[in-house]
């Protein structure tokens, strides 16, 4: 990971905060139920206690929460909440936290929905805005998906910025992964430029908690939950039937922390495989001639992979993206179901051979109590940042602390599970899978 320098942290704002904050808390030590968060509270990069050669000691996050001193009049804000991307465990719950923050702490009279993504600030696709009530979003966080609706892909940034200007939004809520954000600093910035008082406020929403400075992402312990479930299960079958083999697909498009947290919580998986680890299928050292010293041995065995893992093994296939840019993977989950089958069959090795993907199933299911109690927290730091007029940021979650993280970090790389993590060798552990390797890994960006 390139390291940023201090002036990388620094949090832009949109003024002076002129406004007393309707919160009762106080401003010292004692007072109250809780306390005001000053500007000058901060959050350290680094946490080692040994000083590493060539890592600075002075870097600091800003520290999220509440502050006494607004920069908008809470009785004259206009907010909106837009949800992008896929789907993912917690995103009603955001919603929900998001709404309830502004009308019942901050008493903000006029709170939005942008319906299906960014495409609801085009007027090309009609009226995207909904204005929420309480009885709308009373019982959405007890369902999946979102109440709002997505979509992928970019929208022209004047076009979406006109219609906000026009509506005379204040504040934006933006709840998405890395394609979301790279649209939120593209609106923060032309606001600058326009010297349009927006506040534009980031909320990291990726299963796949491949977000850099979010340690874990809401919707990341629901995904390994359900999935540890369809491991399960996936035992079960392969015990079930002579040498039987099953391989679970697991959505990790770039990171493989779904299919190393499932594997680890399991405890029931032989192999897993994860983009940031090329492997080798063919004897004498491939996965294969493995698989098959398991199966002989033992009877059964099953299998995680990651999306993303394996597409090495694709060759020059030609490259294709969705609408958001991102690159559609080859379904490495069916290429080794074929690969297996050939290779037993080959051998004369009875194999009885499944394969599951429950991705959409784990996606579109609602938070459990863990990533509900982090939705909530995610949403109200960010209501509580743009309050304070703060922008071109995303609410960050760093060594158990909430910060604030300028948006052009978050999209200017990718958060990558690390080969010499704990949670890799623990992965390496529970499977006592040898090592598979064929290339170097990719380069890490935010080791976890």
């Amino acid at each position: 990971m390139t390291l940023p320098k201090p002036e990388d942290l620094i949090i832009h704002s949109l003024g002076e905060c002129r406004f007393p904050s309707p919160l009762q808390l106080g401003a010292a030590s004692g007072e109250y139920h809780g306390e005001f968060m000053s500007d000058a509270a901060k959050v350290r990069f680094h946490v080692e206690l040994e000083r590493l050669e060539g890592r600075p000691d002075d870097l600091f996050f800003e520290r999220a929460g509440p502050r006494e001193r607004l920069f908008f009049d809470p009785s004259k804000v206009k907010a909106a909440i837009v949800t992008c991307g896929g789907l993912c465990p917690g995103i009603n719950n955001v919603i929900r936290s998001v709404f309830l923050s502004l009308k019942y702490n901050y008493g903000v009279p006029e709170v939005y929905g942008i319906r299906y993504g960014y495409r609801g600030l085009n007027p090309a696709y009609g009226d995207g805005f909904i204005r929420l009530t309480h009885e709308m979003v009373e019982n959405i966080h007890l369902h999946g998906g979102t109440f709002l609706g997505s979509s992928r892909g970019p929208q022209p940034v004047e076009v979406m910025l006109d219609t906000l200007a026009d509506r005379g939004i204040d504040m934006l809520f933006c709840v998405g992964g890395d394609g979301t954000q790279r649209g939120a600093d593209a609106l923060a910035q032309a606001a600058r430029r326009r010297n349009l008082p927006l506040a534009v406020v980031g909320i990291p929403k990726t299963i796949d908690n491949d977000i850099p400075y979010v340690f874990r992402s809401f919707g990341y312990g629901t995904a390994v939950e359900k999935a540890r479930e369809v491991i399960a299960g996936a035992h079960a079958e392969a015990k079930g039937a002579p040498n039987g083999i099953v391989i679970v697909k697991l959505m990790g498009r770039n990171a493989g922390f779904i299919a190393a947290g499932a594997t680890t919580a399991s405890q029931e998986v032989n192999f897993a495989f994860i983009p940031e680890l090329p492997f080798d299928l063919d004897p004498p050292n491939g996965f294969l001639a493995h698989l098959e010293t398991r199966v002989l041995q033992r009877g059964h065995a099953v299998i995680v992979v990651a999306e993303g893992a394996g597409q090495h093994l694709f060759g020059n296939l030609p490259v294709e993206r969705d609408a958001s840019g991102n690159i559609k993977h080859h379904d490495i989950g069916t290429y080794l179901r074929d690969r297996i089958i050939a290779y037993f069959r080959e051998r004369r090795i009875e194999a009885n051979v499944k394969y599951i993907d429950p991705s959409y199933l784990i996606r579109s299911v609602p938070a459990n109590c863990d990533d509900a109690q982090l939705s909530d927290r995610f949403a109200r730091y960010a209501v509580h940042a743009a309050m304070a007029g703060k922008t071109d940021l995303l609410i960050g979650y760093w060594h158990g602390l909430f910060v604030h993280v300028p948006m052009h970090l978050v999209t200017s790389q990718k958060k990558h599970l690390s080969p010499k993590s704990s949670l890799w060798l623990s992965v390496l552990a529970a499977t006592g899978q040898p090592v598979l390797m064929v290339n170097e890994p990719v380069p890490e960006t935010t080791a976890s």
